[in-house]
């Protein structure tokens, strides 16, 4: 739940109330009574006895959002008409759609665009099939593929309800790196099917972006994929994640004057994103590393290891550290936190070495009260639009899967991921890097465009294969 009002639970209330006396005063007042905030006030009809208003505000979740109507409707005069949240109205229908690039205005052009002309073109793929890159959509297409088994902090909710979000996605693919991305949401989590249909229909897609499988079998799924595919193959609740965790860290241990190679970094979660987040925290110079999952710390002693657990025992915690979180987090410099609400209090924070570092990234709810944690840490970040410091993955995947696209990548290096992290981290300048300021804005006009050199370069023309930390 939000604690302030947020754009997210936006409502907007259309009412009558009338013309003349204190009503339309009073909306505001009603409405900042109930805690809400007034983002517009709209008269959209005008009488001599009567006013329709539309009255735009900010909530904090669903029950507010009801509460501030009734303060509404409490005041005299008032008649509700309708109540709209702006959030579903912007998802009627839909929000991204199939555009032609070309102009189909007369019989020349369609014959051109289509049969018979087209068939010119499928025969000259079909003797080369690289061809398909130049001379389709291919070159510039990202298949956004999920099981719905992990859909943003929402669980296993089924690829009806995670399309929404594949939505989003794509319409962010287009937005920040101007590549045409489709949601493709299937419905099995069946690890043998899911690889197969993403093979099949890999021919119409120049990259394969994997989105909110849930973990472990996500490390399966991408594993198989990338030695199947000639094309990338990127989990972005792991790989994008991962960058943005490592710019951002990079940055704020600038500000607190340490090295990344002499801290001491406790991790919560051990599912896909900490499992990526610490192997490429390990590949740009972690030395000492704590990872705790429900049970407590990881460590080689723990007779409960899957694969990937032992992997995680067996390149950190070398001091054999065999507690629950509380204890791995007093004295470290680094807590990242890619797990659960409310584990940690301000308290915990406290006990951590001076000048710390706190990414509460748990999303909406963070693993500790960001103001709380800001008490007794030098940096704060967390996953949210509400703090300073987001670590949101839309910094990544876009300028990521630009750089692939444009290398014709055939796989995705952690070199790349670590040049994307260079990349990401480097686009704030050293007059502008302070505490509430370790990455930039979504919206920042160089992100992408830096972070796709980085992938670039780093992917010297065609890249194949994947090399592990």
């Amino acid at each position: 739940m939000a604690t302030v009002p947020s754009v997210s639970y936006s409502i907007t209330v259309r009412l009558e109330v009338p013309a003349g006396g204190k009503a339309v005063s009073q909306l505001t007042h009603a409405v900042e009574t109930a805690g809400g905030v007034v983002t517009a006030l709209d008269v959209t009809n005008a009488g001599h006895e009567k006013l329709r208003i539309d009255v735009t505000c900010a909530a904090r979740d669903t029950d507010h959002a009801q509460a501030i109507v009734d303060q509404l409707e409490a005041v005299e005069g008032v008649v509700i008409h309708k109540v709209s949240d702006r959030t579903f109205l912007m998802h009627l229908g839909g929000k991204i759609e199939m555009v032609s690039k070309v102009p189909l205005r007369n019989r020349d052009e369609l014959s051109m665009a289509y049969t018979p002309g087209v068939a010119r073109v499928s025969m000259a793929i079909a003797r080369n099939k690289e061809d398909a890159r130049r001379l389709t959509i291919k070159r510039n297409t990202v298949a956004v593929v999920t099981d719905g088994s992990a859909v943003l902090g929402l669980g296993n909710i089924g690829p009806e309800a995670a399309l929404p979000v594949m939505e989003g996605k794509a319409a962010l693919f287009k937005r920040f790196a101007g590549i045409d991305a489709w949601p493709i949401c299937l419905d099995t989590q069946d690890v043998d099917e899911i690889v197969r249909t993403v093979q099949v229909i890999a021919p119409g897609f120049g990259g394969i972006n994997l989105e909110d499988i849930g973990a472990p079998r996500c490390f399966e799924v991408e594993r198989r994929l990338r030695e199947l595919l000639d094309i990338p193959v990127f989990h972005d609740d792991q790989h994008g994640t991962a960058i943005c965790v490592l710019a951002a860290l990079t940055n704020a241990l600038r500000v607190v004057n340490k090295g990344i190679e002499n801290v001491k970094i406790t991790m919560a979660g051990a599912g896909a994103a900490g499992n990526a987040v610490l192997r490429l925290l390990l590949a740009a110079g972690a030395r000492n590393v704590i990872v705790c999952d429900y049970l407590g710390a990881v460590h080689k002693g723990r007779d409960d290891l899957d694969e990937s657990l032992r992997w995680i025992a067996e390149h950190t915690n070398a001091e054999g550290y065999a507690g629950d979180l509380r204890g791995a987090i007093k004295g470290a410099d680094v807590f990242v936190g890619v797990s659960a609400p409310g584990i940690l209090t301000g308290d915990d924070i406290a006990t951590m070495a001076k000048d710390a570092v706190v990414f509460a990234l748990a999303n909406p709810e963070p693993e500790v009260s960001p103001d709380d944690a800001r008490e007794h840490a030098a940096v704060v970040a967390t996953g949210r639009s509400d703090y300073p410091n987001q670590i949101n993955n839309v910094l990544a995947f876009p300028g990521v899967f630009r750089g692939l696209l444009d290398a014709q990548a055939g796989g995705v290096t952690q070199e790349m991921l670590l040049a994307a992290a260079g990349a990401l981290a480097a686009v704030v300048s050293p007059e502008e890097l302070g505490p509430n300021y370790i990455v930039p804005s979504v919206f920042h006009p160089d992100v992408a465009g830096a972070v796709a050199a980085a992938v670039r370069e780093s992917a010297g023309g065609r890249a194949r294969g994947f090399t592990e930390a």
